[in-house]
């Protein structure tokens, strides 16, 4: 349980996850401080929430906290890290925290290697719209409450439970969404069969008398499935799941489909997002909806008036002749899937500016990277944002580049560095043309710079 009395300190409190516990505790009354490289909007707005914020990491920052709230990405030698262990002070991890926020809800939680934060976001706003005031903790900003968490005084808390690390196994749902399971985190798991080993785990954590939502057309998911004794239902584009769509039909950047539930008809469904991708989550938002017995005029316009979460296929510049698009994808499956959404808006060429994330991730899954942009006319690579790992000899933005043009000869690549991205693109720029970024790092400040720069030329 949260202890009103105590002094939270959260190290990188500005970071998606962080802030969004640091947001949930300051709606509490709790007293709250933390540390993080730079100020930010979000540090900014947790200030203005009573947070204390200190810019940079130092053993002093701690003060007189009494207990310490740290990401996976927050390493042993961080100095507050050293401070909190030199003060015997409770150190816990942000799924920890997050799950002693969760006390006393019915919570609904949503992991995956992919479509997390979309299907947790469009969760969140269904309950929302229905009036049931949730709590919610989304991995990214929900831009109909532009915000990544809210404090409700409803029964439901909504959280995206992150697998990177495994520390999804610290939640107890009574609702438990699984979209997928992919090669990904293998700096983690090690092995893909540990991975998978951990999304059983989790499976096993659902509260006995709840249910799970599990994606059909994945075999992964179908596999942990196949031995669950509990209640469980099936989503996926194809006819064999308990959830499906039949006569979808995708224009521009939203999406309709009739759907059905175990072959009976509920309801024709328009969707604000493209890609059969989403189509897949949005079913699976439709089961928690029917499960928890929510209005069906309430489902679906939830679907109708989802304005997106930050960083999926968020439009950033638009013309009658070009299109910006900015995407949050960093493995190859989740490019694959952007792109194909992206090549269904009918336009031109399509520019792919891609940003590696992680020297682990883009050495483990190089290969299945050089056969992601195939829908892509012409690619720009750049260097891989570290994220705080060390360099991996032979691993860069160069080899990735050299691999992508070896898998497809014809097609036009090219390596720049960071600073040069905008004046290549506004060089190249042809009418028609879309021009997407892609990546976890820092590469949307790119995009913000191209969509500057373009509108200046009018």
């Amino acid at each position: 349980m949260i202890d009103m009395k105590k002094h939270y300190f959260l190290i990188g409190i500005g970071g998606i996850g962080m802030s969004g516990i640091a947001r949930l505790l300051l709606a509490c009354g709790v007293k709250v401080s933390g540390s993080d490289i730079k100020e930010t909007r979000v540090t900014g707005e947790l200030k203005a929430l009573g947070a204390d914020i200190y810019l940079g990491h130092r053993q002093e920052n701690i003060g007189d906290a009494n207990l310490v709230i740290y990401s996976s990405a927050i390493k042993e030698d961080n100095p507050e890290i050293i401070r909190a262990r030199k003060l015997n002070l409770p150190l816990i991890k942000r799924a920890e925290a997050l799950a002693q926020l969760m006390q006393e809800k019915s919570v609904i939680t949503v992991t995956g290697s992919h479509g997390k934060t979309t299907t947790t976001s469009l969760i969140s706003y269904m309950l929302i719209r229905a009036g049931l005031n949730p709590t919610v903790a989304v991995g990214g900003i929900l831009k109909n409450i532009d915000t990544n968490a809210c404090m409700g005084n409803g029964a439901f808390f909504v959280a995206e439970a992150d697998e990177s690390d495994g520390s999804f196994l610290y939640y107890r749902p009574k609702y438990s969404c699984i979209t997928n399971i992919d090669r990904e985190h293998l700096d983690y798991y090690k092995d893909f069969d540990s991975e998978v080993a951990a999304f059983r785990k989790f499976l096993e954590r659902t509260q006995e008398g709840g249910v799970v939502f599990g994606c059909g057309d994945d075999a992964n998911v179908r596999k942990i499935l196949a031995d669950y004794k509990d209640r469980y239902l099936l989503f996926g584009l194809k006819h064999g799941s308990d959830i499906y769509p039949d006569n979808i039909k995708i224009e521009g950047l939203s999406s309709e489909f009739d759907c059905f539930l175990r072959n009976k008809f509920i309801a024709r469904f328009r969707l604000a997002l493209a890609g059969e991708h989403n189509i897949s989550n949005a079913l699976a938002v439709v089961g928690v909806g029917l499960e928890l017995g929510i209005d069906l005029e309430a489902i679906k316009a939830a679907l109708a008036e989802y304005r997106g979460a930050g960083r999926r296929l968020e439009v950033k510049f638009k013309n009658n002749g070009l299109l910006l698009i900015d995407d949050y994808a960093h493995h190859p499956t989740e490019i694959k899937a952007t792109l194909n959404a992206a090549r269904r808006l009918g336009r031109g060429r399509m520019i792919a500016v891609f940003q590696p994330h992680r020297f682990t991730r883009t050495h483990l899954l190089m290969d299945d990277f050089s056969r992601s942009f195939g829908l892509a006319d012409y690619v720009v690579i750049t260097d891989i944002y570290a994220a705080s790992e060390p360099a991996i000899k032979g691993v860069h933005a160069r080899a990735l580049a050299d691999k992508i043009k070896a898998f497809d000869p014809a097609k036009e690549v090219v390596y720049l560095a960071k600073e040069e991205i905008s004046g290549h693109i506004l060089n190249i720029l042809k009418n028609e043309d879309l021009v997407i970024t892609l990546g976890a790092g820092d590469i949307v400040k790119v995009s913000d710079e191209l969509a500057e720069r373009l509108k200046s030329q009018g």
